[in-house]
């Protein structure tokens, strides 16, 4: 067994994406990141790999018995024993689970440069464990958990905003109000005034929904703002996450 040491984490929570596990220059200072003392690490097959990245399902249980009270958390000069804990690779990418005594990696976490380093040449001459899994249901990609071709390249605030922004139209769908989607067409699309008038909603709908789906833009931001205006939940959320900055000079005690 091969085991990681002092091993900075900032768990993610119940995110089924791995896009949304933020790497190292997208941490942020007020994140809640945790020292491991201990943790073991496993060279496992991209297949699987994928499987623990990008979803939420049971892991194997093998690999479960592996890793069974073999990580322990530093808190306040203690060692806290982890039930299932570890540090997986597929020898192109890396993330941290924390399974918090359940059998599904309910946090995730990518690790500092450092130790990414040191997880690569540890595994280097070595070959993936194999781990028998089954996926009892298919992945499926909807306009609350976008697929990642759709977020690749966007920074930590655009993702979360997009995720806002697609928030708001699926309400938008599930009211269906005909006014209310021509006008936010209409202001995404304002030389086509009259074409949306004698849009029905579905249609209307879908040409919002395939027009904001794509990339991000200060066109976006702006929608994604007003839209959000007047409404408590959804203008916390904007306020909230426009107000922070990514910057990796917080993170320099982690380096």
């Amino acid at each position: 067994m091969m085991y990681l040491h002092d091993v900075w984490v900032n768990w993610f929570e119940g995110e089924e994406n791995g896009y949304n596990v933020c790497p190292f220059h997208e941490w942020r200072k007020e994140d809640g990141i945790e020292l491991l003392d201990q943790v073991p690490l496993l060279y496992v097959t991209s297949s699987l790999y994928d499987y623990i990245e990008n979803d939420l399902q049971d892991l194997p249980k093998p690999l479960l018995d592996k890793v069974y009270q073999r990580s322990y958390l530093r808190k306040n000069q203690k060692r806290i024993p982890l039930e299932y804990a570890f540090v997986a690779s597929d020898g192109t990418a890396i993330i941290a689970v924390d399974t918090m005594g359940y059998s599904v990696p309910v946090r995730k976490s990518r690790l500092i440069p450092r130790q990414e380093r040191l997880v690569y040449d540890m595994i280097e001459k070595m070959e993936p464990a194999s781990y028998s899994f089954t996926r009892t249901a298919q992945k499926e990609y909807h306009l609350l958990s976008l697929p990642p071709e759709y977020m690749v390249g966007l920074t930590r605030k655009e993702r979360q905003l997009k995720q806002l922004l697609m928030m708001m139209v699926d309400q938008m769908k599930q009211t269906a109000k005909l006014a209310e989607i021509r006008y936010w067409l209409t202001e995404w699309r304002p030389y086509q005034y009259e074409k949306i008038q004698n849009m029905d909603f579905d249609q209307a709908w879908e040409e919002l929904y395939s027009d904001l789906i794509h990339g991000w833009s200060k066109s976006h931001e702006e929608l994604c703002q007003k839209m959000s205006k007047g409404q408590p939940f959804f203008e916390k959320i904007w306020e909230l996450e426009h107000g922070h900055v990514n910057s990796s000079s917080s993170n320099e005690a982690y380096k």
